[in-house]
């Protein structure tokens, strides 16, 4: 973890992007497997395409790092679209099923400004194509 410390709005999404991150991480494992096991479904199955994926981002999430948030998006996305497809097909487990889909919006926006603030307070950013560009022509040209 870095020693600059975070800034008020930097902390408010740090929090936001736990909560829901710790809320699906808890929310999926005992809706799946305890309260409304899937029949048809092999644990294994269930494990690899529902848990797994959370697992994914929590070495990065642990160690603070604002790229793990960045990236956990695409894994929070999952639920995201898991849950609005239930919506549909399975109103009559609605209850877990607007929570899913709370904690998935909550890490949603909590990872996307975290990682957006964070990174600006460490000074971390993506270079834009047109500055890899200028450097590439800037470079030829220096060759040539």
């Amino acid at each position: 973890m870095s020693q600059i410390p975070k800034q008020p709005n930097t902390k408010l999404f740090y929090k936001l992007a736990l909560f829901g991150y710790a809320g699906l991480l808890t929310l999926m494992p005992l809706w799946l497997f305890v309260i409304s096991p899937r029949e048809g479904h092999s644990i294994g199955f269930m494990f690899v395409v529902y848990i797994l994926p959370l697992l994914l981002p929590l070495r990065g999430i642990i160690r603070d790092n604002p790229y793990t948030f960045a990236w956990a998006n695409f894994v929070v996305l999952i639920y995201f679209i898991h849950g609005f497809t239930l919506l549909w097909i399975a109103t009559d487990e609605l209850i877990w099923i607007l929570l899913e889909l709370l904690f998935s919006t909550s890490m949603f926006v909590g990872c996307t400004y975290y990682a957006r603030h964070r990174g600006q307070e460490l000074g971390l950013k993506i270079r834009k194509l047109k500055e890899d560009l200028a450097d590439e022509k800037s470079a030829h040209e220096r060759d040539s």
